[in-house]
């Protein structure tokens, strides 16, 4: 039996006639960017993550760079990134011609802290990137209120979290990814737990103000054709794409619980393994996994093992950002973030997608068991 990372089949198969519809009335109505399509995915997600405003765009890197870019920032600006996680955080935040600083990260939950946002800190800092990595959300409620103190924008990379919730540690409503900083970045690559047939993603805030200068900036920067306020790019988001999404939100809730509950089967039978470390969920937090990504001892070895049995793995990410050739010039060096570099070593991901079932990730787990002896 061959056992995928991911299985994109599966769920085609399961809701292809829906989606098919879907397809067949944007061709049938020839709108092919932005419209109707759009604005009725952009209203639903509004509404389902708690904000004022959605707006849909051409991916998630695109939606990182139209907040950035929205923010008005000057060119000395900084910007926290934290050094593990995809390279998109980072890429958005220099080719918006900003500085990127990087910290390190919580070994244990794989995102930032208040004090790896601390250590990063300087006169300049003007912005962070909180990234919900793998589908688990930073401690927003004390990241918020750092930046805060600080005068300073939160942005929330969510490509990885739809869903995802935290109930803050002194109590009080949960907060949901997207949500909770000035403004957050989705990402509806098909990969993501909501993926279309194509890039995509979404920028979500309650500053009308930001909002307004979001949707000016993915149309070259007007509201008007050919009259514009500031320079843009084309980030616009397609109706195919729109149509697709909207066609697979109505089981976002179920995938969502069939991936919680793949991962806790993992976490039951991993639990007695010395040599590897489940995924830590904070207190207060609801994991969505878009990945499971745990740390493991001779994790190359393992991940070889697992292949020639059958099974799909996926290293994210094999290098962290401040040791990346195109960011050598920042001059953040080896040994400078020690927690995010040890992860790269050690951090492998198994199987998750909603359609796992029929007894696989208890194959998995037991691959995993028999490898360690």
């Amino acid at each position: 039996m061959q056992i995928p990372l991911l299985d994109l089949s599966a769920q085609y198969a399961a809701i292809r006639e829906a989606v098919d519809e879907a397809v067949a009335r944007v061709v049938a109505s020839q709108r092919f960017v932005l419209g109707e399509e759009v604005e009725a995915l952009e209203a639903a997600l509004a509404e389902r993550i708690g904000v004022r405003h959605a707006i849909g765009c051409s991916s998630g890197t695109d939606a990182l760079w139209l907040i950035l870019k929205a923010l008005d920032l000057g060119a000395d600006d900084e910007v926290i990134v934290p050094a593990f996680t995809f390279f998109a955080t980072a890429g958005a935040v220099w080719n918006a011609g900003l500085r990127p600083v990087f910290c390190d990260v919580d070994p244990a939950t794989f995102n930032v802290t208040v004090e790896t946002l601390e250590r990063a800190a300087g006169p300049r800092t003007r912005a962070v990137i909180a990234v919900h990595l793998f589908g688990q959300m930073a401690p927003m409620e004390d990241v918020v209120a750092w930046a805060r103190e600080r005068g300073v924008a939160v942005i929330e990379d969510a490509a990885q979290a739809i869903d995802a919730e935290r109930t803050p540690a002194g109590g009080g409503a949960p907060l949901r990814a997207g949500a909770a900083g000035d403004a957050g970045a989705f990402s509806f690559f098909p990969t993501k737990n909501l993926g279309g047939f194509g890039d995509g993603g979404l920028v979500t805030t309650d500053d009308d103000v930001l909002a307004e200068r979001v949707r000016k900036l993915r149309v070259h920067g007007g509201k008007q054709m050919y009259h514009h306020e500031m320079v843009g790019t084309n980030a616009r988001l397609d109706a195919l794409q729109a149509a697709v999404l909207r066609a697979k939100l109505p089981h976002l809730d179920a995938w969502t619980a069939a991936r919680r509950a793949h991962a806790a089967i993992y976490d039951r039978a991993l639990a007695d393994v010395p040599e590897v470390l489940p995924p830590a969920v904070l207190p207060g937090n609801t994991h969505v996994y878009n990945q499971y990504t745990l740390r493991a001892r001779r994790r190359d070895e393992l991940r070889t093992a697992l292949e020639a049995a059958g099974i799909g793995t996926g290293v994210y990410y094999p290098a962290p950002l401040h040791l990346q050739p195109c960011f050598a010039a920042l001059g953040q060096g080896r040994g400078s973030l020690p927690a995010a570099e040890a992860l790269c070593a050690e951090v492998l991901s198994l199987p998750v997608y909603p359609e796992l079932g029929g007894g696989r990730a208890e194959r998995v787990a037991e691959a995993i068991r028999a490898f360690y002896g």
